[in-house]
């Protein structure tokens, strides 16, 4: 009896079918139990029929055969998939049904050969139906796990280059490697170079490469292999297709997956993967979560970043040279994840290279001061010794922006701490006209403290410091008069000899300024030639970081 004419998309079976169906079918069977009508006129139409019209012809096949077909890699998961859906389960007449039959040709699944799996994989991809419903299948985890465990066993040898030519069984699958996975050439070289079996599976959906590289992950193949084979699955994928959608999909698989590597198995990407990962998106739009993962994980291992990774332009429509609220979520990435128990030394990496970035962006006419000041307060102030490249970024900022007001410009400088501003700067900021003449204040009162502080730590017998003061005072005001309100306290700062005002030009400020600058460089030679006698006279009695730890630290 010849076989009817079926659709892809459907297939409708007449009674005379149904009754040899219905035999091996428990889900036919039911249908036809419960037909009322006349058994010649009924018919039966399933749609989205696993496998389409091959699917179904093959499951006909095994029924009108008496419970035997000829299976192989090609055609077995459309088998196995049909059984499913028609209920191909209980046996007939002594004969395993065709459930049963696939699920035991699935136990020789590991004799199969590299190209034999693939197939079976394209056969998982080109059946859309069972994706949906089958996708946790015995079929499709036994090819998953197969296939990883090949992969696993050349890893642990080494990486074989791609050197067989394809495999005319394979089904229009290229196969680089139709060998055995444990042979390998033993070369270092190929290390950095893609592994066989890369090529092999560019042809896979993201849907399935998810599947995949998570079992890679269960099976603990090497993080560094699977991001290799995620970036190389990335770039041949994208020069293959110019499907936007498509794209957006793939990108936000390896996002995902590089994620899950990172934050749930402690895994280390290298910086370079994120930042190339996070220049391909900059062209797509990708959804918020997938950007919010790679932002988090740049951030977290930013202190590995350079200028040049975070000189990223600003999205379309934005005035700003640089994308400098990208660089700000990479800062709060990296403060949250580890903003406690960070490394000193990783902070102080990460603010030289944000104190680099402001130097960078300060010349941008269209960057507000909000943005600016946001970017100088982002890091603690514990994380810089030295607030001289923050100042010089602060003063190319207020000469490109000079229509900013008083108001805006103190704001600005907030983010300055003036305690660890060099003498050099301090006297620079004094006399800069750009800044606020508080801003001046506030420096001139942290030199005055400085040198307070190193005079009264120098010995007294220092002959170059007899019969010397200092040529500014403090002075509590409300401590003079007795008052206790510590909100109102005044430090005002003036001459031991009575003649600076705090009133006065700019060119008194000036010379009192040099003033204090030649001091410092006097206490400076002094420090340098305590600190060499000192070490000559206790260098057998004192360990020599004893005395070098007392030292103030501009003579240190």
């Amino acid at each position: 009896m010849g076989l009817p004419r079926k659709d892809a998309g459907s297939s409708p079976l007449h009674s005379n079918i149904m009754a040899i169906i219905a035999q091996y079918s428990s889900k036919l069977a039911r249908l036809f139990g419960k037909s009322s009508g006349p058994s010649g006129k009924l018919k039966v139409i399933f749609h989205d029929f696993p496998g389409g019209a091959e699917g179904f012809e093959l499951m006909l096949k095994f029924c009108y055969n008496n419970g035997s077909i000829d299976m192989n890699s090609s055609n077995l998961l459309q088998a196995h998939c049909a059984a499913g859906y028609m209920e191909m389960k209980d046996s007939v007449l002594g004969v395993p049904n065709l459930l049963e039959q696939t699920e035991k040709s699935l136990e020789e699944i590991s004799y199969w050969r590299w190209s034999e799996l693939l197939v079976a994989l394209k056969q998982c991809q080109n059946l859309s139906t069972v994706l949906d419903y089958y996708s946790n299948s015995m079929m499709l985890e036994k090819c998953m796990d197969t296939i990883v465990g090949r992969m696993f066993l050349a890893s642990e040898a080494s990486p074989c280059p791609s050197t067989c030519s394809t495999d005319s069984s394979s089904g229009g699958v290229r196969f680089s490697c139709d060998s055995k996975s444990t042979e390998s050439i033993k070369t270092s070289s190929f290390s950095s170079r893609p592994c066989w079996w890369f090529e092999d599976l560019v042809f896979l959906n993201p849907v399935l490469v998810e599947m995949l590289v998570r079992s890679m992950i269960t099976r603990k193949l090497e993080h560094g292999l699977i991001s290799r084979f995620l970036m190389y699955y990335q770039k041949a994928r994208f020069s293959s297709t110019i499907d936007v959608s498509e794209k957006i999909k793939i990108l936000e698989m390896v996002i995902d997956m590089h994620y899950d590597m990172e934050y749930y198995h402690n895994s280390s990407i290298p910086f370079k993967t994120l930042f190339g990962i996070l220049r391909i998106s900059l062209s797509l739009n990708i959804s918020k979560s997938c950007r919010h993962k790679l932002e988090a994980m740049i951030g977290s291992n930013l202190d590995q970043a350079t200028l040049d990774n975070l000189l990223v332009p600003s999205p379309y429509g934005i005035s700003y040279l640089y994308d400098v609220k990208l660089v700000l979520k990479f800062l709060k990435a990296f403060l949250r994840r580890g903003g406690s128990v960070v490394a000193p030394t990783r902070m102080k990496k990460v603010a030289s290279l944000i104190d680099l970035y402001i130097a960078e962006i300060a010349p941008d006419p269209s960057l507000r001061p909000s943005k600016f000041l946001a970017l100088a307060t982002a890091i603690p102030d514990s994380a810089r010794d030295s607030y001289d490249e923050l100042y010089h970024a602060m003063d190319m900022y207020l000469e490109v922006h000079g229509q900013l007001s008083e108001e805006e410009k103190v704001k600005i400088c907030c983010g300055l701490n003036y305690d660890k501003l060099s003498p050099q700067a301090c006297i620079h900021l004094s006399q800069n006209t750009k800044f606020p003449s508080k801003s001046a204040v506030q420096a001139l009162i942290s030199q005055q403290s400085k040198l307070k502080n190193l005079i009264q730590s120098t010995p007294a017998t220092s002959p170059l410091l007899n019969g010397s003061s200092p040529p500014f005072c403090f002075t509590n005001v409300n401590a003079q008069k007795g008052n206790k309100d510590k909100s109102n306290d005044q430090v005002v700062l003036y001459s031991s000899t009575g003649d600076f005002d705090a009133s006065s030009d700019n060119e008194r400020l000036k010379a009192h300024l040099q003033g204090m600058q030649w001091r410092v460089m006097e206490l400076e030679k002094i420090c340098k030639k305590m600190q060499t006698q000192m070490a000559k006279i206790t260098k057998s009695k004192v360990p020599p970081n004893s005395y070098a730890r007392s030292l103030p630290k501009l003579c240190s």
